[in-house]
């Protein structure tokens, strides 16, 4: 019976020795709920869901899953966890069958859930395919099928679309819909606020301990907040930041690229009009969202962080000379040509965001531009050296950050850094000033003796900007740097990124986190390889709006509109569909869902979004 409890937890405690993981948890979820648990690394989501998986025996309180201890409820769930392993050398197929047989599904039956799982996660003409040759969508929509072939009416999802695109991140979240919709009930861990958007319950978890719980829209309204966006150059939106920033009034004030964001009580709504009128300054009131719950609940927490400045002790780098260039850069692995006659010229202290799905060519463009692979064709300008990027004086003045983690996991975390200190002939007078700025900056005071391979994910990400940073590099590379660390980190880490762009750094970023893109002053999108879109923020999302609908039927809603258009224009979005169409004013999808008894509940028109706008120019030029 949907909003029957499955899931009550009370007073629930873990302790590793002294040390309190999580603390006096109490949350229910209710049957076919969309439950999301978020918080940053080491705030207990994943001991919450190793307790939960019947992994763990809690210290205190109690778990009652269909008023089962854990242990007794486990052949009714499925369980995601963060290294949820799949077997490389097994194609998607066998893969599958082999989770069938642990899960003694009987094969009667099982030939007709493999046939339904495999065509929801549009899979099927993959399932030949080797699983270490999926890209990072696909393990993870193979990985969730794997992980409800048995139909688990429960479902625990642990951070599933970590390092994932966009595109792919929304497939996942609409097939999460759908089996919620028939009645699967969802409690997922997240470190995308944008995600946690499309759950019908969340609860924020810090320090082991919830310390919010609602839906998204009640979470929002307890803000009492209003945002006030401004665009234009850098040298505008700084000047508004400036003036407005200490205003009693501001609640927030946050610089993305060309944007300025300003959160103000309602209560105080006038008096700020009339602030921005008499400065003759245009802005736009934008809706609330999750990051700014976030953010705002955790700021004083986190406030002596986001004092702390980067420690420069070198001069300022001439700015607006090219300090990155790609001139028909190309790359072919065999027959396959991974990266198609890419031009591009990024100016020292500026941003460029270069995005695409998995598989576009990002990681590989980026390793011909900092001189790691050599290019097919094409040639390279770095530093105004173009063709000897392994000089080492060169070296010395370029950071890269990568995807993989590469820094040492049998050393300790202190070790670590001061390794890096040396590689980049940081003068042993300055070495202690840099340290103690990270050791600040990213909390690392008890972890510093610490192996690093022990690490949570976050952390380690954490542990490689600033290690990516410590030498003031004049041309920074960035492989999605922010991949797994929580919302109020992502922020502090771009405030790093700005400082560095400001004193000169050119810096070339990649990321599958859309909003935080924002943060560059120009985008380059790329798809199979090729450039085919580029600008700033705002010139990408000129023009383009959205509808946004409420019916009576979300899930039925969905299905009958993608029936009618295709997949990529609809999207399921909280309670809400998104819904792209080339004329907004067409208002056939109302006769659609009137056909089926569905009612329009409300309708609206919204701008687009980075994602939305990524979506499109991905699937329009594929």
């Amino acid at each position: 019976m949907l909003n029957e409890p499955i899931i009550e937890v009370n007073n629930l405690g873990k302790n590793y020795g002294s040390f309190k993981a999580i603390k006096n948890l109490t949350f229910s979820v209710n049957q076919g709920e969309l439950f999301g648990l978020i918080g940053p690394d080491g705030a207990g989501k994943t001991t919450t869901f190793h307790i939960l998986g019947g992994i763990l025996p809690p210290s205190c309180g109690q778990v009652r899953i269909f008023n089962l201890e854990p242990k007794q409820a486990k052949l009714q769930l499925g369980y995601l966890t963060q290294q949820f392993s799949l077997y490389g050398d097994l194609s998607i197929s066998e893969n599958i069958d082999y989770v069938a047989k642990i899960k003694n599904i009987p094969a009667s039956k099982y030939i007709e859930l493999k046939a339904k799982y495999l065509d929801l996660m549009k899979l099927t003409k993959f399932s030949n395919r080797l699983a270490s040759q999926l890209s990072g969508g696909m393990r993870q929509k193979l990985a969730l099928c794997c992980g409800v072939i048995s139909e688990p009416n429960l479902l625990l999802l642990d951070e599933p679309t970590t390092g994932v695109d966009p595109i792919s991140r929304r497939d996942f979240w609409d097939v999460l819909a759908n089996l919620a919709d028939t009645g699967i009930t969802i409690v997922i861990a997240t470190p995308y606020l944008d995600e946690a958007e499309r759950c019908t319950k969340i609860a924020f978890i810090n320090q082991g301990a919830i310390y919010k719980t609602g839906t998204p829209n009640e979470l929002k309204a307890d803000l009492a907040l209003i945002k006030f966006e401004f665009r234009g150059n850098y040298e505008q939106i700084k000047n508004i930041h400036d003036k407005f920033v200490n205003n009693p009034y501001v609640s927030n004030a946050t610089i993305y690229g060309d944007k300025l964001e300003i959160l103000t009580p309602e209560h105080h709504k006038p008096a700020m009009l009339a602030e921005f009128t008499s400065a003759d300054i245009d802005f736009t009131i934008m809706d609330i969202n999750l990051d700014d719950v976030f953010t705002l609940s955790l700021k004083q927490e986190y406030v002596n962080n986001t004092q702390a400045k980067y420690p420069f002790v070198n001069p300022p780098v001439l700015k607006d000379q090219i300090a990155i260039a790609a001139y028909n850069l190309s790359k072919n692995f065999g027959s396959f040509q991974s990266v198609k006659n890419v031009n591009l010229e990024i100016r020292y202290g500026e941003i460029y965001g270069l995005l695409g799905a998995n598989g576009a060519g990002k990681t590989t463009t980026i390793k011909m531009l900092c001189g790691l692979l050599n290019p097919s064709l094409g040639h390279v300008n770095l530093g105004n050296i173009q063709d000897n990027l392994k000089n080492l004086e060169l070296k010395q003045k370029i950071g890269y950050m990568s995807q993989k983690f590469v820094m040492y996991e049998d050393l300790k975390v202190i070790e670590n850094l001061k390794y890096y200190l040396g590689v980049y002939n940081v003068p042993p007078k300055i070495q202690q000033q840099k340290l103690d700025w990270v050791v600040t900056v990213f909390n690392l005071k008890d972890e510093l003796n610490t192996l690093t391979g022990s690490l949570p994910g976050g952390w380690k990400q954490k542990l490689s900007f600033a290690a990516s940073i410590l030498h003031e590099p004049q041309i920074l590379f960035l492989d999605e740097p922010t991949s797994g660390v929580d919302p109020f980190m992502r922020q502090l880490l771009w405030d790093y990124i700005r400082q560095l762009a400001n004193q000169g750094t050119a810096i070339l970023v990649t990321t599958h986190f859309l909003p935080e893109a924002e943060n560059c002053n120009r985008l380059g999108f790329m798809v199979a390889g090729e450039l085919v879109a580029t600008g700033s923020p705002s010139e990408i999302k000129k023009g383009q709006q959205l509808i946004e609908l409420t019916t009576s039927d979300t899930q039925k809603s969905l299905n009958v509109l993608k029936m009618h258009y295709e997949p990529w224009r609809v999207t399921i979005f909280g309670n809400t569909i998104h819904l792209f169409l080339d004329n907004i004013n067409d208002t056939s999808f109302e006769n659609m869902l009137n056909n089926v008894a569905v009612k329009i509940l409300s309708n609206r028109i919204i701008p687009f979004s980075l994602e939305d706008a990524f979506i499109k120019i991905i699937e329009t030029a594929s």
